[in-house]
């Protein structure tokens, strides 16, 4: 009897032609319905090199998503988006092409940013499709299209007018490598070596020779020292609380006071407080209404304010202040100590706090409705959950949105030449106020007919937290968003969850009332072998499109799949992946030996086939589990375990000859053909959501000519929980087998062994397996 399916081995070349005929079939297409299940897909973003392997894994499980609900019976919308707004293309852009940005005309430094997007968006489309993402690419849209900044621009728009956006001067976290104000999602914390300087203040009125001993790490802003603050009890301090002390190298003179925030136990208890060192600075300089001295420029370096030390980066101000403090006499003792210093996401640089005129969108007042929305909404594992509630318990200030770059959505507003009133058009349109003519044609409060436009562009999480709306046509078809909003499921990596994740939730509330979706899917971060993040700024990352046309998308999935929990970080291997592809190897042998037998419809099971098919129902109910949480590390697992471990291994094995017919009755045959393709029928099925290529290929091959694809996930059949005998089978099987190998015997050879009381039920086939005499 020979296999229908002739090849010996599954050729990953095969898994292009599959996805030319899905293309064909328009398997995927989304058709709206009264109902639909909306994913929230990450735009990703193309930032000067190809995906790394982590990022691949990410998108293919969101695939594994989206068939999942497929096969649940949803209607799936899953569009496809590229994000080209902010920071990265910039700077990829400089060091392409040798230029900056600020010595560019606009106009042609956004051009070439363009076509830099442009190459590398080509790359990531390949990757996506080549891993056999089943989302809507015929559509896929673009955060820098005009389409996409216009909503972005509508939606400030409807928040100005609500009184929900303001202008203020505040002191603001700045990257002065990128020249921007950053929000504080956007900074990272890193522990840098540094140097903990106690310098001596004097006490001068009522403390005549008494040093106040302040230790810091940042004597370059002795400049910008306004007060000294003690703890209120604190007796060291008694009696100069409101006394003066010199600050060393200025000479100035500053008030001493008692507050709450200084430590006694950290260093002498005593705290210089300038402008400004920390977010701490930030806040006692409100509270005390203390008179700024901003000594650290846009362009990164020491101002006026600095003296001798101006033009000075602050790291070259710092050792030549140390340097005057030993020769002055002010150092008591210098500590060489690791700070955790905030830096810049982007640029990897020690932020700066620097007063600025930005643009600000109310958060803090939405807190409390945030953790609220954050409770509702389900999060896949919930113990991400708690990376949201961490960062609302750490908002503080309102969100600055403005960014002082050029490749973004543009601020759509501009000022009167004479009294400076803000101009804000209608929404509806793209605007670029750096070159369009402002559409009103006087200002109302003046009358002057001369305007000039904001050069400012948006933080990009401002576009990207519109996603959900964008996708769902918010404001250009109502009946569609009626239908896609709020979205299923949100899925994304950790490491976001305080910007994407939060920003589109206060964003979406604010201008729908409704929170953007019912789930979070949230992922951990790609590790290289050693366990290190991987990222490509590090060098650790591996390019995913090689081993993807070398071992298949399949096998590159199902390792993702098998890797780790869902939820957790996982270590990424080529070896490891090279691996996985032993069971599709043996996926494949199954269905090859299966091929060669008849698909039987319905036929009276044996003691043996009955076994079989309870353990099947074991397997999808625990596949089901992982399913319906979209952890596609349950389903994996279980059916490897299953398929290889307990179906090919005994089950195969013991109905062998019983399905060639051999000295069996047709109906004993036919009992092992019904359950050997129930079995394989159900593992596809299973199996298809993770590994889409190989399952459509053998269901085709063997089943069906429809799709595997949109066939329903399997129920359980109620075959009866027979698991407690399949330890003692695999026992006996074991035995057998040993037992030959120590007669020297082949596994088809006879021996004289007797079948257990126990699996009497069994025997016929135990006997037929093993030649037992």
């Amino acid at each position: 009897m020979e296999p229908k399916i002739t090849e010996k081995a599954w050729n990953p070349g095969l898994e292009k032609e599959i996805l030319r005929q899905w293309q064909e079939e328009k398997i995927y297409d989304f058709v709206p319905r009264d109902e639909n299940f909306t994913i929230d897909t990450p735009p990703p973003y193309p930032s000067g090199r190809p995906w790394h392997i982590g990022a691949a894994v990410h998108y293919s499980q969101i695939d594994m998503v989206a068939r999942t609900a497929r096969m649940a019976g949803k209607n799936v919308y899953f569009p496809i988006g590229i994000d080209r707004n902010g920071l990265p293309v910039e700077l990829y852009t400089e060091k392409k092409h040798g230029i900056r940005m600020r010595d560019t005309e606009r106009g042609e430094f956004l051009a070439l940013c363009r076509e830099s997007l442009d190459d590398l968006e080509s790359e990531m489309l390949l990757i996506m499709r080549s891993l056999g993402l089943s989302g809507d690419f015929a559509n896929y849209y673009r955060t820098d299209s005009e389409e996409y900044r216009a909503l972005t621009q509508a939606t400030f728009i409807e928040l100005w007018n609500r009184g929900e956006v303001y202008i203020a001067n505040r002191p603001n976290n700045y990257d002065w490598v990128s020249g921007t104000t950053i929000a504080d999602a956007e900074i990272a914390y890193e522990d840098l070596p540094t140097k903990l300087v106690y310098m001596r203040f004097r006490a001068k009125d009522g403390g005549a020779g008494r040093d106040i001993v302040i230790a810091s790490t940042r004597p370059e802003l002795l400049c910008a020292c306004r007060t000294v603050i003690v703890n209120p009890e604190d007796e060291r301090y008694a009696g100069l609380v409101g006394k003066k002390v010199v600050v060393p190298i200025t000479n100035a003179e500053v008030e001493l006071r008692a507050h709450h925030s200084a430590r006694r136990e950290f260093g002498s208890g005593a705290v210089m407080v300038c402008s400004y060192g920390d977010q701490n600075d930030v806040a006692l300089f409100r509270e005390l209404g203390l008179e700024e001295a901003v000594a650290i420029g846009l362009d990164g370096r020491m101002t006026g304010a600095a003296g001798a030390y101006a033009g000075l980066r602050p790291r070259q101000a710092r050792a030549k202040i140390i340097e005057d403090l030993e020769k002055g006499g002010h150092v008591e003792k210098i500590e060489d100590i690791v700070h955790r210093t905030p830096v810049s996401e982007r640029s990897k640089t020690p932020i700066e706090i620097i007063p600025m005129e930005e643009y600000y969108l109310k958060q803090k007042g939405s807190v409390e409705k945030m953790k609220r929305l954050g409770q509702e909404i389900v999060f896949h594992p919930g113990m991400h959950r708690q990376i949201l509630m961490n960062w609302l318990e750490s908002v503080s200030i309102d969100w600055p949105i403005s960014r002082r770059r050029f490749y973004g959505t543009e601020i759509p507003v501009w000022r009167c030449k004479d009294c400076s009133e803000p101009h804000v058009p209608e929404p509806g349109r793209y605007y670029r106020p750096w070159a369009d003519k402002c559409p009103a044609k006087r200002c109302p409060k003046c009358g002057s007919c001369e305007f000039v436009g904001e050069e400012r562009t948006f933080d990009t999480w401002m576009d990207s937290s519109v996603s959900p709306l964008f996708v769902a046509r918010y404001g250009r078809d109502e009946k569609f968003f009626s239908g896609t909003y709020p979205a299923a499921i949100r899925p994304q990596s950790k490491d976001i969850v305080r910007t994407w994740l939060y920003y589109t939730l206060l964003r979406c509330e604010q201008l729908t009332g409704k929170k953007p979706w019912q789930e979070a899917w949230i992922m951990g971060y790609g590790l290289d072998e050693r366990g290190m993040k991987m990222s490509k700024s590090k060098g650790n990352a591996i390019d995913p499109l090689p081993v993807i046309e070398r071992l298949g998308a399949d096998t590159f999935r199902f390792w993702g799949a098998s890797e780790v929990n869902h939820g957790y970080d996982f270590r990424c291997s080529e070896q490891k992946i090279e691996a996985t592809k032993k069971f599709l190897s043996k996926l494949w042998n199954v269905s090859r030996f299966l091929s060669s037998f008849p698909a039987v419809q319905d036929a009276e099971p044996a003691a043996t086939d009955r076994w079989i098919l309870s353990e099947l129902d074991g397997l999808v109910a625990e596949c089901r589990r992982g399913y319906d949480s979209y952890n596609f590390f349950v389903p994996a697992i279980a059916v490897r375990e299953f398929t290889w471990n307990v179906f090919a291994a005994h089950y195969i094995e013991m109905v062998k000859a019983r399905a060639y017919g051999a000295g069996f009755s047709d109906a004993e045959r036919d009992g092992a053909r019904f359950a050997l393709h129930r079995v394989l029928s159900t593992v596809l099925r299973l199996l298809a959501p993770i590994t889409p290529f190989i399952t459509e290929y053998l269901w085709k091959e063997l089943y069906s000519k429809e799709s595997i694809h949109r066939q329903r996930l399997p129920e359980a059949a109620g075959a009866g929980d027979l698991s407690g005998i399949t330890k003692e089978i695999a026992a006996f099987n074991s035995t057998v087998w040993n037992e030959k190998k120590s007669q020297n015997l082949s596994l088809k050879d006879p021996i004289r062994m007797d079948v257990p009381e126990s699996l009497a039920a069994f025997e016929k086939d135990l006997r037929s397996m093993h030649g037992l005499q």
